[in-house]
Order: structure tokens, then sequence, then C-alpha cells
């Protein structure tokens, strides 16, 4: 019996590459039976719905990525999906991913059962053509998972959100994703409470998706070649946030003193990198992220840079 799937979209103020993302789930090998889309945008977003699969709820003051996945996962368990398959509006499934996907899943339910939480494709970043890595938490830090494309599928504890196929057996066990991160980080905290509730979450290397990845650009420091992320100052405010809140939460006992640590010595490059590299508002970012750290450190979270 085929499983019952629906995919969710996370939209904001960009028509054209919200369309792009639909028109790459509707055309997908294996079939989605509905699409879920929240459109955080001021007006409503023109989206294409030949297929009448579009369920859009438009939210004009923004609830952000972590306050849509909630409502999705809570719509998906309502209407008994199987399994809810997530996106980012920029990003780009292969049209054999979902098929893919279910063909791992497939063969690892033999042996996991139900204690599968994310199945994930491999994430390639559309402007550097770079795999975008999972995360493991380690000690004190989210590190990046290293590829390995000699095998069928790896663990991590944390795939990117865009692309993760959550099974809704799983998402009944946890508490679902915290709305107060708004943005950046809910993969790393949802991703590692599902592994430390037993379940296994998985790269395949055989299904693709491509995503874009920040603004990467090329500089040289040091007499070292750097690809660096630009980012606007929102987006530097909630990575420091709640990057710092999660990993001083999540590190123990001495862990979390090098945590702290590590924070501010990511805190301090990032704005040094600022300072040398972003061509437009550079006080601004500097404040942010200096203001992202220490709301971490507070603990104050939820929608508080506008």
């Amino acid at each position: 019996m085929q499983s019952k799937v629906a995919a969710y979209i996370t939209c904001y103020q960009d028509q054209e590459s919200a369309n792009r993302c639909i028109q790459a789930i509707e055309s997908q090998s294996f079939k989605v039976r509905a699409i879920y889309i929240l459109d955080n945008s001021k007006k409503p977003l023109l989206l294409n719905n030949n297929s009448k699969l579009l369920l859009i709820h438009h939210y004009p003051n923004n609830i952000g990525i972590a306050e849509g996945l909630v409502k999705a996962l809570e719509w998906a368990i309502a209407q008994e999906y199987d399994f809810l398959w997530t996106f980012d509006q920029d990003s780009l499934p292969a049209k054999n991913c979902l098929e893919n996907l279910f063909e791992i899943y497939n063969k690892l339910s033999l042996e996991y059962g139900d204690k599968i939480g994310i199945i994930a494709p491999t994430a390639i970043d559309q402007k550097t053509g770079e795999v975008i890595q999972g995360t493991v938490f380690v000690g004190d830090q989210f590190i990046g998972c290293k590829h390995n494309n000699n095998v069928d599928f790896y663990e991590c504890d944390s795939p990117i959100t865009s692309g993760s196929l959550i099974s809704i057996t799983a998402a009944k066990t946890v508490d679902p994703p915290r709305a107060e991160l708004f943005i950046d980080g809910i993969d790393l905290d949802y991703g590692l409470r599902l592994r430390q509730q037993g379940f296994h979450n998985l790269i395949v290397t055989t299904a693709t998706m491509y995503h874009n990845f920040g603004n990467p650009i090329k500089v040289k420091l040091c007499q070292r070649d750097m690809t660096i992320h630009q980012y606007s100052s929102l987006r530097n405010y909630y990575i420091n946030r709640n990057h710092t809140y999660l990993e001083t939460r999540y590190a123990q006992g001495l862990c979390r003193v090098t945590s702290c640590g590590r924070r501010i010595k990511y805190l301090l490059r990032r704005i040094v990198t600022i300072l040398l590299f972003e061509p437009e508002e550079k006080t601004l970012k500097v404040w942010a992220c200096l203001l992202g750290t220490f709301h971490g450190f507070q603990g104050k979270l939820g929608k508080t840079w506008c």
C-alpha cells in the first residue's frame, strides 16, 4: 500500500521561486496528495494551482518558518498522512527524488521498523555545487556531517529542513518544532530531539535536491581562498541568536562553558567577515550579530527582530 504523502512549502515574497518549487513537487514520479502552502508575504503570492493540490494559508504578519512547520505537521496529523515532505521555496527536488527516498525507506523499514524519523535527500547548493551538510551535535556544538557518496545513505542528527520527509508516526511522539525560534536552527533542534527519542535521521545519496543556501562569495583572506555567505541583518540576528541558544542549552557539564566560548569566537569571526567583505549595512549587521548572541545567551526567543 502506497504511503500517503503531503508536501509543505514556506513562502515569502518570492513568487517565481515558489512556483518553481511547486512545479518540481508536482512533477515527482511518486505523487503527493496535497501541497500545504504557508505564505508569509505581505500580499498573497499568485501561485500556480493547475493540479488543484494547493492548500494556501496566508499570514501577512509573517509567522516564520518554525510556526509554519508546526501548523503543517498538526494538519498532516489531523488528516492522517503518513509523511510530510517539507520545503523552503527556493528548493528544487530532482524528478525522482521522492521515489528514491521511499526506495531507501522501504528497504530500511524492515530493519528499523517505525524508528525512522526523517529521511532526506542530498541537498546541493545551486550557486556553488557543494553539498549542504546535515549536522551532528558533538560536545558543545553542531558540526557538519561529512557527505559520503560511496554509500546509499548515512545517518546524521539533523538534515536541513528543506527536502526532509518527516514520518508522522515519529512526529506524534516528540514535541513539535519550537515556534519561538522563528527562522534558522529549527532543523537542528527538531532533528536532534527526534534522535534523542531513538529515531534515525537519514540522508540518501541517490536522491538529490538543489537549494539556494545564502549568498556565497569567493574571497581571499591571509593568502587563502575562502567561500563566505552574506546574510541580511535579520538573518544575522537569528543565526547568532538561535545557534547560541541551542548549542549552549544542549551542551552538558563543562561543555556548556566551552560552548559559550565557541559562540563568542564565532561572533568575533562573523564581525570581522562583515567589516571586510559586506558591501553595505555593516554597522546594522554587526549590531544584529551582537544583539542576537546576547539574546541567545539570555534565552530571549520569539520574533524579536523586525
